[in-house]
Protein backbone atom coordinates (compact mmCIF):
# COMPACT_ATOMS: atom_id res chain seq x y z
CA UNK A 1 0.00 0.00 0.00
CA UNK A 2 1.16 3.44 -1.05
CA UNK A 3 0.15 7.00 -1.56
CA UNK A 4 0.45 8.68 -4.90
CA UNK A 5 -1.60 11.31 -7.62
CA UNK A 6 -4.51 11.36 -9.11
CA UNK A 7 -4.37 13.03 -12.35
CA UNK A 8 -3.95 10.14 -14.79
CA UNK A 9 -5.65 7.88 -17.19
CA UNK A 10 -5.37 4.05 -17.50
CA UNK A 11 -4.66 2.19 -20.68
CA UNK A 12 -7.00 -0.56 -20.07
CA UNK A 13 -5.52 -2.88 -23.28
CA UNK A 14 -2.12 -2.37 -22.01
CA UNK A 15 -3.28 -3.72 -18.68
CA UNK A 16 -5.52 -6.29 -20.18
CA UNK A 17 -2.59 -7.64 -22.35
CA UNK A 18 -0.58 -7.82 -19.04
CA UNK A 19 -2.87 -10.26 -17.22
CA UNK A 20 -3.48 -12.05 -20.13
CA UNK A 21 0.25 -12.78 -20.43
CA UNK A 22 0.95 -13.44 -16.91
CA UNK A 23 -1.66 -15.96 -16.62
CA UNK A 24 -0.20 -17.47 -19.67
CA UNK A 25 2.42 -18.98 -17.89
CA UNK A 26 0.54 -19.93 -14.98
CA UNK A 27 -3.05 -21.38 -13.66
CA UNK A 28 -2.85 -18.02 -11.21
CA UNK A 29 -5.30 -15.50 -11.64
CA UNK A 30 -4.86 -12.21 -11.97
CA UNK A 31 -7.47 -8.91 -11.64
CA UNK A 32 -7.51 -5.37 -11.16
CA UNK A 33 -9.93 -3.00 -9.85
CA UNK A 34 -10.20 0.33 -9.71
CA UNK A 35 -12.47 1.75 -7.22
CA UNK A 36 -14.31 5.01 -7.14
CA UNK A 37 -14.44 4.82 -3.48
CA UNK A 38 -12.08 6.52 -0.64
CA UNK A 39 -10.51 3.35 1.03
CA UNK A 40 -9.10 4.78 4.29
CA UNK A 41 -7.47 1.29 4.51
CA UNK A 42 -6.35 0.26 1.18
CA UNK A 43 -5.58 -3.44 2.52
CA UNK A 44 -9.02 -3.99 3.73
CA UNK A 45 -10.83 -2.90 1.06
CA UNK A 46 -8.63 -5.13 -1.48
CA UNK A 47 -9.45 -7.95 0.98
CA UNK A 48 -13.58 -7.43 0.68
CA UNK A 49 -13.22 -6.84 -3.16
CA UNK A 50 -11.16 -10.17 -3.64
CA UNK A 51 -14.35 -11.90 -2.35
CA UNK A 52 -17.23 -10.01 -3.99
CA UNK A 53 -14.91 -10.97 -7.31
CA UNK A 54 -15.19 -14.48 -6.15
CA UNK A 55 -11.09 -14.72 -6.48
CA UNK A 56 -10.97 -17.05 -3.42
CA UNK A 57 -12.98 -19.61 -5.16
CA UNK A 58 -10.31 -20.64 -7.80
CA UNK A 59 -9.58 -23.82 -8.07
CA UNK A 60 -5.59 -23.72 -6.44
CA UNK A 61 -6.40 -20.29 -4.21
CA UNK A 62 -4.13 -18.53 -6.08
CA UNK A 63 -5.57 -15.22 -7.11
CA UNK A 64 -3.88 -12.04 -6.96
CA UNK A 65 -5.77 -8.53 -6.94
CA UNK A 66 -4.79 -5.39 -7.83
CA UNK A 67 -6.56 -2.93 -6.17
CA UNK A 68 -6.82 1.10 -6.68
CA UNK A 69 -8.39 3.64 -5.44
CA UNK A 70 -7.83 7.02 -7.12
CA UNK A 71 -9.64 9.01 -4.73
CA UNK A 72 -7.47 8.35 -1.54
CA UNK A 73 -4.39 8.22 -3.57
CA UNK A 74 -3.62 4.58 -2.39
CA UNK A 75 -3.61 1.12 -3.12
CA UNK A 76 -2.87 -2.27 -2.54
CA UNK A 77 -1.91 -5.67 -3.77
CA UNK A 78 -3.52 -8.68 -2.27
CA UNK A 79 -2.82 -12.55 -3.00
CA UNK A 80 -5.27 -15.59 -1.59
CA UNK A 81 -4.40 -18.15 0.74
CA UNK A 82 -2.02 -20.21 -1.49
CA UNK A 83 0.07 -17.46 -3.14
CA UNK A 84 0.38 -15.76 0.52
CA UNK A 85 1.78 -19.21 1.98
CA UNK A 86 4.65 -19.37 -0.94
CA UNK A 87 5.75 -15.68 -0.90
CA UNK A 88 5.34 -13.89 2.38
CA UNK A 89 4.46 -9.95 3.55
CA UNK A 90 7.54 -9.17 2.39
CA UNK A 91 6.99 -10.17 -1.63
CA UNK A 92 3.96 -7.90 -1.54
CA UNK A 93 5.55 -4.90 0.41
CA UNK A 94 8.83 -5.20 -2.49
CA UNK A 95 6.37 -5.15 -5.25
CA UNK A 96 4.14 -1.88 -3.60
CA UNK A 97 7.39 -0.49 -3.49
CA UNK A 98 8.29 -0.65 -7.01
CA UNK A 99 4.37 -0.08 -8.15
CA UNK A 100 4.71 3.07 -5.84
CA UNK A 101 7.66 4.55 -7.99
CA UNK A 102 6.06 4.65 -11.20
CA UNK A 103 2.58 6.17 -9.24
CA UNK A 104 4.73 8.70 -8.28
CA UNK A 105 5.66 10.07 -11.36
CA UNK A 106 1.99 9.79 -12.70
CA UNK A 107 2.61 6.79 -14.70
CA UNK A 108 -0.07 4.81 -13.14
CA UNK A 109 -0.72 1.79 -16.32
CA UNK A 110 3.29 1.25 -15.30
CA UNK A 111 2.64 0.67 -12.27
CA UNK A 112 0.05 -1.50 -12.80
CA UNK A 113 1.82 -3.31 -15.40
CA UNK A 114 5.04 -3.80 -12.95
CA UNK A 115 2.80 -5.35 -10.75
CA UNK A 116 0.56 -7.43 -12.90
CA UNK A 117 4.21 -8.66 -14.25
CA UNK A 118 5.78 -9.38 -10.84
CA UNK A 119 2.66 -11.38 -9.72
CA UNK A 120 2.97 -13.20 -12.64
CA UNK A 121 6.24 -14.30 -11.96
CA UNK A 122 5.50 -15.67 -8.97
CA UNK A 123 2.36 -17.67 -9.95
CA UNK A 124 4.53 -18.75 -13.17
CA UNK A 125 6.85 -20.11 -10.63
CA UNK A 126 4.95 -21.27 -7.88
CA UNK A 127 1.94 -22.56 -9.84
CA UNK A 128 2.57 -23.42 -13.45
CA UNK A 129 0.17 -24.13 -16.07
CA UNK A 130 -1.45 -27.64 -15.97
CA UNK A 131 -2.68 -29.51 -18.83
CA UNK A 132 -5.74 -28.97 -17.54
CA UNK A 133 -5.77 -25.10 -16.64
CA UNK A 134 -8.49 -22.41 -17.81
CA UNK A 135 -9.04 -19.46 -17.18
CA UNK A 136 -11.08 -19.26 -14.35
CA UNK A 137 -12.05 -15.34 -14.29
CA UNK A 138 -12.24 -12.54 -16.86
CA UNK A 139 -9.34 -10.64 -17.34
CA UNK A 140 -10.59 -7.12 -17.77
CA UNK A 141 -9.80 -3.45 -15.71
CA UNK A 142 -13.44 -3.58 -13.26
CA UNK A 143 -14.35 -0.32 -11.64
CA UNK A 144 -16.87 0.42 -9.09
CA UNK A 145 -17.51 1.33 -5.91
Amino acid sequence: MDTFAFNWELDDRQIVEAIRQAEARSSGEIRVYVSDNHAADPVAAAREQFTRMGMHATAGRNGVLIFVAPRSRNFAIVGDEAVHARCGQSFWTDVAAAMSRHFALDHPTEAIVLGIRKAGELLANHFPCGPDDRNELPNEVVRGR
